[in-house]
């Protein structure tokens, strides 16, 4: 199993922790400034892609020296850097995807990652693909079932309909259950539920699900 990180540039101190993936032996790929974040946290980047617009000369120095594969672009182009890191993941043919230092910053960087976030899901399924930073992770999910696991780190858990409807939702496990219900566009009704089980599951017919699990 490969697991591929891809940090991006937003803010630091949105970041996720790295100290589970180092001891999985993630790759680790930057995008932009992301490449820096991952130096300075002592990971060697397997990669590292972007304009490197945000960096000095020194510090894309430093970057471009100790990354494994560098490549740098022009800054007029039609992708994000995050997209171009994205697409480097995919070519380690990975079972997991985490995006970090995408959230807490600039809002259509965040909306630009989610939607291709949910393009590459689409695409790729057997790629568990999720957008993470301190206190959040998020998914995309398509329909049939979904077993979610346990995980105290992020307690709660909310669903909310990406573009149409969710519907035939059945939720078991959790502290608030349902049965073959509707997720409407714009409610917030499947907000803020949490495991009271080991496992749980979350079921529906068509729709697109965008899973939230979050921290305090």
């Amino acid at each position: 199993m490969t697991c591929v990180v891809v940090c991006s540039g937003g803010p630091k101190r949105e970041l996720c922790s790295f100290d589970d993936f180092k001891a999985r032996n993630a790759l680790f790929i930057g995008a932009d400034k992301g490449a820096l974040y991952l130096i300075e946290e002592g990971i060697v980047p397997t990669d590292i892609v972007g304009d490197f617009d945000s960096l000095s000369k020194e510090e894309w120095q430093r970057v471009s020296t100790i990354a494994l594969n560098a490549e740098k672009v022009q800054a007029e182009k039609d992708e994000t850097d995050t997209d171009l890191a994205l697409l480097k993941a995919l070519t380690y043919n990975p079972t997991e995807i985490f995006l970090t230092g995408v959230t807490g910053g600039r809002l259509d960087h965040f909306e630009a990652a989610l939607r291709s976030m949910y393009r590459l899901q689409k695409e790729h399924p057997q790629i568990h693909i999720k957008i993470i930073n301190s206190h959040n992770e998020i998914r995309i999910l398509f329909p049939g079932e979904h077993t979610i696991i346990r995980d105290e780190k992020f307690r709660y858990i909310s669903f909310f309909a990406y573009e149409d409807e969710v519907e035939n939702v059945t939720i078991r496990g959790l502290k608030y259950e349902t049965t073959k219900e509707c997720i409407e566009i714009g409610t917030s009704r499947f907000t803020s539920n949490e495991l009271i089980s080991s496992l749980g599951y979350i079921s529906f017919s068509s729709g697109i699900c965008l899973m939230i699990r979050s921290s305090d």
